[in-house]
């Protein structure tokens, strides 16, 4: 089991730890929907150190990019900019969802998740060797992701000076570089924030200082719950190696508009041309109950499987994504504990700003 800088830290603030992708993390440090709603309300704050950062630098580091993701770096033109994007296999499969930021032509860095990272890094330096290209894994780095409506605020009282003159101005989706400092706009709770990466021995001294301005630690369990209110796919449950990002709600981050050649384009073409056979809805439950990975879902255009699901603190209901034929419309039930459920099928994201989303609540009355 590894553990992360902030690994004490976590204990002292009395975190349950759980195993996670092989790191030893905190689910909670005592009330999971208090820690949902802090983020919603607040700030909060999450060790996300298990996850990779990989850096690829060379001449034709956006070439190999290019090759490598769905998406199309070639948006990405201002220093600092982000793009959100799928690696695929030969098959379209999703090897694995990451955040590429173009920091310079001849260096971009890479987020991807920690239960890919063998199979993950080992696919790019795969791809790489064609070009003239170095891959980087950076095991030395710890990152904070710093999430909620005063996050921001309140990380900057307690950064260096230099780095809050940096950020001045910082969009979503951007990041900027101040000395061993690497602050990003970004983050998976549907709130505005940071994720910031540094030196794993500088982790626990720019904790403390969070915990000193108010930010609350809080674990995977809220993290959960609040990246599914804000629709946003779980690697490994919402996606994976056999299915493609056309069915699994992310046809968005696939850039076809073009003749660009990548990894995976041919199978997605032709599963275009054959026609979808499912997608990736929002469901939720219109009474009590529970919903939960891996359950069967009832349309009237055949059955489905749930892929995610949990109670949605915000809208004090159960809420999931399933993955359902094409044709199915606005009502479904699911089968929990032997029981048909009634839901009703949405457009993801549930919550947005804090409040739910236009139509959800309504869609479950």
């Amino acid at each position: 089991m590894r553990q992360t800088p902030l690994h004490d830290a976590h204990l002292a603030a009395g975190a349950r730890m759980v195993d996670f992708a092989g790191w030893t993390l905190p689910i909670n440090y005592g009330s999971q929907i208090d820690e949902h709603h802090q983020v919603r309300t607040d700030a909060g704050m999450f060790d996300v150190s298990h996850m990779t950062v990989v850096d690829v630098r060379g001449p034709q580091a956006r070439a190999f990019l290019s090759r490598l993701l769905a998406n199309d770096v070639a948006r990405l033109q201002s220093p600092g900019k982000a793009l959100y994007s799928c690696m695929l296999n030969e098959n379209g499969g999703v090897i694995d969802d990451l955040i590429v930021y173009f920091m310079a032509e001849d260096w971009f860095r890479m987020v991807v998740n920690a239960a890919t990272r063998d199979k993950g890094v080992a696919w790019l330096e795969h791809q790489a060797a064609e070009f003239r290209i170095a891959v980087t894994e950076h095991y030395e780095l710890a990152m904070l992701a710093v999430q909620g409506p005063e996050a921001r605020e309140k990380a900057h009282s307690v950064l260096p000076e230099e780095a809050v003159a940096a950020l001045d101005g910082i969009k979503l989706f951007s990041a900027v570089e101040s000395n061993d400092l690497f602050i990003a706009r970004t983050g998976y709770t549907g709130e505005d924030g940071y994720e910031i990466m540094m030196p794993g021995a500088e982790a626990q001294a720019l904790w403390g200082r969070l915990l000193g301005a108010g930010v609350k630690p809080c674990g995977l369990g809220a993290r959960d719950t609040l990246r599914l209110e804000a629709g946003m796919n779980l690697y490994g449950q919402d996606m994976d190696e056999e299915v493609t990002p056309l069915e699994s709600g992310l046809a968005w981050t696939v850039a076809m508009k073009d003749d660009r050649e990548f990894i995976g384009r041919p199978a997605l073409e032709r599963q275009r041309a054959a026609g979808l056979q499912n997608k990736l809805v929002g469901l939720v439950l219109e009474g009590r109950g529970v919903l939960r990975p891996h359950q069967s879902v009832i349309t009237h255009a055949g059955a489905g499987m749930t892929t995610s699901g949990s109670f949605s603190p915000t809208l004090q209901r159960a809420i999931a994504f399933a993955r359902v034929p094409v044709g199915a419309a606005d009502r479904c039930t699911v089968e929990v504990r032997g029981k048909e459920l009634a839901a009703r099928i949405v457009k993801p994201p549930f919550v947005r700003n804090g409040k739910a989303c236009e139509g959800i609540l309504q869609a479950a009355e």
